[in-house]
C-alpha cells in the first residue's frame, strides 16, 4: 500500500479556522479529473475513516460549542491534519463515513427544556443532576408536553418529572456524565450544524476523484435523551420500563463492521468520539474479542472538551482531557491502534 504524497493545488490549510470558507465543488471537480492517475494504491483491504461530529459549531472559534482544548487551538488544528490526511491517503481511504450531531433547541440537554424555580432556563454548562431534580431546582418547560409519547400525553408532568428522575439517575448508574446543559449547537439547518469547509472539501474530492458514494449518520435528534455516540442514545428507555427513543439504525454500524481497517477521527474524544468508539468496540468485541485490532484512532485529529472561565483558565470540573487519555489507554488494552495523522499508513500495524 503506498498512499500519495502530493496534496492538491485548491489545499490551503491557513483555511481551516475559517468559517467563511467554502469549497469550490467546480475546481474541485475539474481537478479530480487530473488527480486519478496520481493517486496511491491501495493493498486490497477495506478502510473506511470514520469522522465523528466535525462540524463548524465543534470545530471553528465562532461556533457554539467549540473544541478548543487546553491549548484552544485544538479542533483548527485538528481540521487541518484530517483535511491532509484525506488528501495524502485518496487512494487507500475506501469510505469516508461522516457522522452529523443533529439538533432542536427544544431537547433535554439545552436551554430551552428546563426552568428553575423562577422560571428562568438555567446557565450553559449548568449540571443537572437527580438530586436537583427531586429537591425542585430544575424542571421541564412547558413546551416538553407537547414532546409526550401519544399513549402516556394524558399523565403530562408527572409523567414527565418522573421520566427526567429516571434519567438523570441511570447516567448516575451507569457511569456515564452528568446531564449537562450545553449551548444551542449543531442546529439542524443553521450554519452550525455543516462541516467546516477544509474537511468538507476534502470529503468532496475523495468523492469525485474514487467515483464513491458519501454516506452520512445522523445522531442526536431525540428530544429525550443525549446521543454523544453515533450508534445510540445515552439513556432510550421509560421510567415505566418501556422504550422512549427510537433505536438507532443499526445498518450504518453494520456496514462499518464489513471495514479491514476502521480509521477514527473527529470531536471531541473526551465525549463523541469517545463514545462512538465504546459503543463500536462494544459490538466488535461481542462478535470476536480480536476485532478491536481492526480500529486505528487519530490521536492528532481530535481534542478534549474544556470550558474556560471569564479569563480564559480551564473550568477544572469541565476540563474533559482526562477522560480523554483515559479511553486512549483502555482502547489500547483492548487490541486499537492509537496512531498519528503524519505517519504514513504504510507504517501502520496490519
Amino acid at each position: 500500500m503506498s498512499a500519495t504524497t502530493e496534496l492538491p493545488p485548491f489545499f490551503d490549510p491557513t483555511r481551516a479556522g475559517d468559517w467563511s470558507y467554502r469549497p469550490d465543488t467546480a475546481r474541485l471537480r475539474a481537478v479530480a479529473e487530473t488527480w486519478r492517475g496520481r493517486i496511491g494504491t491501495a493493498d486490497g483491504r477495506r478502510t473506511d475513516l470514520l469522522l465523528i461530529d466535525l462540524q463548524r459549531d465543534f470545530c471553528l472559534p465562532e461556533g457554539a460549542l467549540y473544541v478548543g482544548g487546553r491549548s484552544g487551538r485544538g479542533a483548527v488544528e485538528d481540521t487541518a491534519r484530517i483535511a491532509a490526511f484525506i488528501h495524502r491517503n485518496l487512494g487507500v481511504l475506501d469510505r469516508i463515513v461522516p457522522t452529523f450531531d443533529t439538533h432542536t433547541p427544544l431537547q433535554i440537554f439545552h436551554q430551552s427544556f428546563w426552568i428553575d424555580a423562577d422560571g428562568r432556563p438555567p446557565a450553559p454548562f449548568t449540571v443537572i443532576t437527580e438530586e436537583m431534580l427531586a429537591d425542585g431546582a430544575y424542571r421541564p418547560s412547558p413546551g416538553v408536553l407537547e414532546l409526550l409519547p401519544r399513549e402516556v400525553a394524558a399523565e403530562g408532568r408527572a409523567w414527565v418529572e418522573r421520566q427526567l428522575l429516571h434519567y438523570a439517575g441511570s447516567l448516575a448508574r451507569q457511569g456515564r456524565n452528568a446531564l449537562i446543559i450545553w449551548p444551542d449547537h449543531c442546529l439542524i439547518g443553521s450554519e452550525g450544524h455543516a462541516m467546516p469547509g477544509l474537511v468538507q472539501e476534502a470529503r468532496l474530492f475523495h468523492a469525485m476523484v474514487r467515483g464513491v458514494p458519501t454516506p452520512i449518520i445522523i445522531k442526536g435528534d431525540d428530544p429525550w435523551s443525549e446521543s454523544y455516540s453515533a450508534f445510540g442514545p445515552e439513556v432510550p428507555d421509560r421510567w415505566d420500563g418501556g422504550r422512549l427513543v427510537k433505536p438507532q439504525d443499526d445498518a450504518a454500524l453494520l456496514e462499518l463492521l464489513r471495514a479491514d481497517r476502521i480509521v477514527v477521527a473527529g470531536q471531541a474524544s473526551s465525549h463523541c468520539v469517545r463514545w462512538s468508539v465504546d459503543d463500536l468496540l462494544d459490538r466488535m468485541r461481542a462478535l470476536d474479542p480480536a476485532l478491536p485490532g481492526r480500529v486505528f484512532v487519530l490521536r492528532d485529529c481530535m481534542s478534549a472538551v474544556v470550558a474556560l472561565d471569564a479569563e480564559g483558565r480551564p473550568i477544572a470540573e469541565l476540563d474533559f482531557t482526562p477522560q480523554a487519555e483515559d479511553a486512549f489507554a483502555r482502547w489500547a488494552e483492548l487490541g486499537v491502534h492509537i496512531v498519528e495523522s503524519v505517519q504514513p499508513m504504510a507504517e501502520w500495524p496490519r
